[in-house]
């Protein structure tokens, strides 16, 4: 007799509208949200542009999260990772979640539109799109470049919040954007290569499933490299000082390490460490650029003036 899992069909609690919006990927996205917008200008980001603008962008990801719940339920029953979900374990309803993701994103563009840019508004839009439409819905499941081509959409917030400020398009946003476009795939790929049966199961196929973790792993250097080279960039172009570019070399040279210890060793749980340091690296990273901008770079610019 066929067995099937058991679903916690019980009423809908708060938490769970909470687990649909991902609150612990859009808090990374907010903080390199935040970034962006104080490496735009020179002083303090006007309290109600910090605000609501944050609250925009925060709000139109958990309604793209809450997009990527409802698409992937079926994917999520099959994988011990997403298996407790809300969706998934039936305490909430695709109606539900659908009505919730269109809420929330509605207010989210209202806000933005109306407080902050229109500008900001239409890329947030652009952002929400790409990820839930274009990676969840078909990238996803299509190539197992997936990360690498739909990494744009998560790529976005730190231009967000540059525009939020400057209602523009400048060259150093688009760099901010860059590193994380960079960064995605040797942090994505190393969390693939420690959930890899999981991703088999589901069907879906992540880099380790159709190319083998031998070629993954070595993808995963290649693209660490990379990615040192790209978050140098912000020196020579100006942007940021030498204390920055101290901090990106030694927190690259720490990936580089992981990726490295990865691709020479069968240990399943460097996977997983390497993700945990991916994340960790990310938000250091811009730190450190956050603490240059104002100890470094500025002043150095003030006296050349």
């Amino acid at each position: 007799m066929k067995t099937t899992t058991a679903l916690n069909t019980g009423p809908a609690a708060w938490h769970d509208y909470l687990e649909l919006c991902k609150p612990k990927v859009v808090v990374v996205m907010i903080v390199t949200s935040i970034i962006g917008m104080f490496l735009a200008v020179p002083g303090m980001v006007p309290l109600d542009v910090l605000v609501l603008g944050n609250l925009g962008i925060a709000l139109c990801a958990g309604s793209a999260a809450a997009v990527n719940h409802l698409v992937d339920r079926g994917i999520d029953q099959k994988m011990a990772r997403t298996l407790n979900r809300p969706l998934a374990q039936g305490r909430l309803t695709p109606r539900q979640v659908t009505i919730f993701a269109v809420v929330l994103g509605c207010i989210g563009m209202v806000i933005l539109l109306v407080f902050i840019n229109a500008l900001t508004a239409w890329l947030t839009l652009a952002s929400l799109l790409g990820y839930a439409v274009v990676y969840t819905l078909y990238l996803k499941r299509a190539t197992p470049q997936n990360i690498v081509i739909g990494g744009l959409a998560g790529a976005a917030p730190p231009l967000l919040g540059w525009v939020a400020v400057t209602n523009e398009i400048h060259g150093h946003a688009l760099l901010l954007v860059l590193i994380i476009f960079a960064w995605t795939p040797p942090h994505f790929w190393a969390l693939a290569l420690h959930r890899k049966e999981e991703y088999a199961k589901a069907d879906i196929p992540m880099l380790p499933v159709t190319h083998g973790d031998r070629y993954t792993k070595l993808h995963i250097v290649l693209y660490t490299i990379l990615m040192i080279i790209v978050t140098v960039l912000p020196y020579p172009t100006g942007m940021s000082g030498w204390l920055y570019l101290l901090g990106a070399l030694v927190l690259g040279g720490g990936f580089l390490y992981w990726a490295l210890r990865l691709m020479l060793s069968d240990d399943r749980e460097l996977g997983m460490t390497t993700f945990k340091y991916s994340i960790i690296y990310l938000l250091a990273l811009f730190a450190i650029m956050l603490l240059d901008h104002y100890l470094i770079a500025l002043p150095s610019a003030g006296g050349l003036g």
